[in-house]
């Protein structure tokens, strides 16, 4: 492993897990694909097998491509060491094996990732492991709904949907004062706009499939933990055999090098975009954290340091044949699921079909829209038109 990169984030992003060895390298590192390695001696196998995540030992368990990447991930996290995983949800239920047995309770934001619920509900019931969802809104009082069984706090901030901010700071006071394990999701602000460990989270979890890949064209996670949880979430990564293949960490690595650039992008053209959706006769209001206006705002302020292009729109009350309409005759809003790629993309949002606390109080139809790297005036010329499609009750 080489020594830490020195200076801002953009020099970070460029640097990091990009030593050059020898002279007339080429600058970006080679893809290493490979299941096995081969080893002169059964002496330096067996010293490679006792450190198999700080050089090649066998494909599942890393390459150089992937230590590259997992090395620029914990400098930009900020952690004690990053994992790649195959995608963002096999991160996610590393975690959860990581810190929970039979008998165990953890307790889960309410906004939470639709995949994460369904992990909850299948998964974890079947291992006897009791899940209680949580109001996002909540910060320290979630001391109440912990109990002796409890051993994980799990967050995502802004959580799926509507974007809800959570108090994390207050809420891993808590945690810690109990003893317990606390994770999140930060996938909207990368790990260039929010720092959860720094904040006292154990573990941070982004879907490297968004924006850190930044292209659309690969499935990747990762997750970085503190030393105290990265031998138990290692392991559970392990057992799980999700791990990332090198293509993908390569395309990671890509995608680390232009984040912060592309990352400015989305976030000003969102707020833009965002901004001018409040003043439209057709919108009720705008899901937003970067807005002054959105309930979160004052917590996105004091935990994150940037936003994203992704935020959602309450329509006012319409006919459903004209929001549909309005969807399908977008031209430049695509239809389609992930968002963090180059692209700009729109689907419609139910949160009131599966949350259980935190009940969704919107009264039009609910769209979630990725602001993408196109002329902002052509995707608001595009949202125009479709906004002039819908036809109130």
């Amino acid at each position: 492993m080489s020594g830490k990169t020195s200076g801002g984030p953009g020099t970070l992003l460029v640097s990091a897990g990009h030593a050059h060895g020898v002279s007339g390298s080429s600058v970006n590192p080679p893809v290493h694909r490979a299941s096995t390695f081969l080893f002169d001696t059964l002496a330096a196998f067996e010293t490679a097998s006792r450190t198999p995540f700080d050089g090649p030992f066998y494909g599942r368990v890393g390459t150089p491509t992937t230590f590259a990447f997992e090395q620029a991930i914990a400098e930009l996290e900020g952690g004690h060491r990053s994992i790649a995983t195959s995608s963002g949800v096999a991160a996610i239920s590393a975690v959860f094996l990581a810190f929970l047995d039979k008998g165990d309770h953890v307790l889960v934001v309410d906004t939470v990732y639709d995949p994460v619920r369904r992990f909850c509900g299948r998964m974890l019931s079947r291992l006897g492991i009791e899940t209680t969802f949580y109001h996002p809104a909540m910060g320290a009082e979630i001391e109440t709904l912990i109990r002796p069984q409890t051993r994980l706090i799990y967050m995502e901030s802004p959580g799926s949907g509507t974007f809800d901010m959570q108090d994390v700071a207050a809420i891993v006071a808590v945690a810690k004062a109990r003893g317990l394990r606390t994770a999140i999701d930060a996938t909207w602000a990368t790990p260039l706009f929010m720092k959860p460990l720094a904040l006292g989270v154990d573990v941070s979890i982004h879907a490297a499939t968004k924006y850190i890949v930044g292209h659309s064209d690969a499935m990747l996670g990762v997750l970085t933990a503190n030393a105290e949880t990265y031998d138990a979430v290692r392991r559970s990564t392990q057992d799980l055999g999700a791990c990332a293949g090198s293509e993908e960490c390569n395309l990671g690595l890509r995608g680390l090098r232009t984040l912060e650039v592309r990352l400015r992008h989305h976030e000003a053209a969102a707020i833009d975009i965002a901004s001018w959706l409040e003043g439209r006769p057709q919108v009720a209001r705008v899901l937003h954290p970067g807005l002054p206006s959105f309930p979160g705002h004052d917590i996105w302020k004091r935990q994150l340091s940037g936003s994203c292009g992704l935020f959602a729109v309450e329509l006012v009350d319409s006919d459903p044949a004209s929001v549909r309409s309005l969807v399908d005759g977008l031209r430049h809003f695509k239809i389609g699921f992930s968002w963090g790629g180059y692209e700009s993309l729109i689907l419609p949002m139910h949160p009131e079909k599966a949350r259980q606390v935190a009940r969704w109080d919107g009264k039009g139809a609910l769209l979630r829209l990725h602001v993408g790297l196109e002329t902002v005036s052509d995707l608001k010329a595009d949202l125009a038109a479709g906004l002039e499609r819908l036809r109130p009750l």
